[in-house]
């Protein structure tokens, strides 16, 4: 992890961009300027696998959208696992490759810079996708401030719903490196800091990490225990900690735990009752749009945008909260997942208690 970005950053200026001889994409070689270009290589860079979205839901959807967009197109795909430094060298190799576009979900949005500044020194385009990097020519997220108000909102909500209008609460945000988690910790203090109850702990989880939330909650439970009501985690990885550490605490009943990314195992524990709430980002037009923009730049078009964001042009999307009583019209509706994947054997019980059949 001690690797400079600086010297990184001049690693990526000295590589030559490999020339690519280019036909039309789906059309002939008269298309106009923003149409896309065969065999072009376009790179997705995803951050990490922890997050079990990554791998299961933006990698497949990302490579179906591009193939629809781009038959021709070739996918340079990396994954970081949570390493700032490995992450700019993916880049700097799918650079080398001859990437048109990068696509990418930083590691360290500061960090990242380098890697805008080596693309551009080269002339590729980079779409920021589900975090923001400054300079990105491109962003593709959902109102990441939104959803951290939904998490909070629906935590108070459920609390009062049960007749607690007081007590303390756990915070458990994001990664510090992950610039969404800040949006998601403002969005939540926005709701959390006006509701009556108390922060009585809050903790930053370094790389995301379950185990790190994990460790953190037994660390508090001796002093937080008696008069914790609710907590609030930023994702459903973080809730997963929460959640052992409050069982292996022998917290009963357990509070309600927030949840994000509508993960297969979170939405089995609202089935459960052992989780609240989760976040769905749907996913699917997420890296649709990215595909598109990403075909479009590759042939020197422009992207198509529906806002923009700090002065980038950028898609942002809706999140929506999900609890028992939506599972049906969310997750499954969409696709994401089958009832049969959710209600495996032993919560086949509780999926015929809150309807899911």
């Amino acid at each position: 992890m001690s690797v400079s970005p600086t010297r990184l950053l001049g690693l990526g200026i000295a590589v030559t961009a490999v020339a690519l001889s280019l036909a039309a994409c789906g059309s002939d070689d008269k298309s106009d300027a923003g149409g896309s270009k065969s065999g072009n290589k376009i790179a997705l860079l995803l951050p990490e696998s922890k997050t079990t979205r990554y791998e299961s839901l933006d990698r497949p959807l990302f490579t179906a959208a591009l193939k629809t967009d781009c038959a021709d197109c070739e996918l340079i795909y990396s994954n970081a696992d949570q390493d700032a430094a490995k992450q700019q060298q993916q880049a700097e190799a799918a650079l080398t490759q001859g990437a048109k576009v990068l696509v990418l979900d930083p590691v360290d949005g500061k960090a990242a810079a380098a890697v805008v500044a080596a693309a551009k020194a080269q002339n590729v385009p980079v779409i920021a996708y589900d975090r923001f990097i400054d300079g990105a020519n491109y962003y593709v997220s959902f109102d990441n401030e939104t959803v951290g108000k939904l998490q909070a909102q629906t935590l108070v909500d459920t609390l009062k719903a049960a007749g607690k209008t007081t007590g303390n609460l756990a915070v458990i945000n994001g990664s510090p490196t992950d610039p969404n988690a800040a949006d998601f910790k403002k969005g939540a203090h926005s709701v959390l800091d006006s509701s009556g109850y108390k922060v009585a702990a809050e903790f930053d989880t370094p790389d995301w990490s379950p185990d790190k939330a994990q460790a953190w909650m037994e660390g508090q439970l001796s002093a937080i225990k008696n008069g914790l009501v609710g907590v609030y985690a930023a994702n459903d990885g973080t809730a997963g900690g929460a959640i052992a550490a409050l069982k292996g605490g022998g917290v009963k009943p357990l509070p309600p735990v927030t949840g994000q990314d509508s993960e297969l195992a979170a939405i089995q524990r609202i089935v459960a009752g052992d989780q609240a709430m989760t976040i769905y980002k749907a996913v699917k037009p997420q890296a649709e749009a990215a595909a598109k923009a990403a075909v479009a730049l590759a042939g020197g078009g422009k992207a198509d945008s529906t806002s923009d964001f700090k002065g980038v042009p950028a898609t942002i999307l809706d999140p929506i909260a999900v609890t028992k009583a939506n599972i049906n019209d969310t997750v499954v509706k969409d696709g994401i997942y089958k009832v049969t994947d959710i209600c495996t054997a032993s919560f086949q019980a509780a999926c015929a208690a809150a309807g899911l059949k």
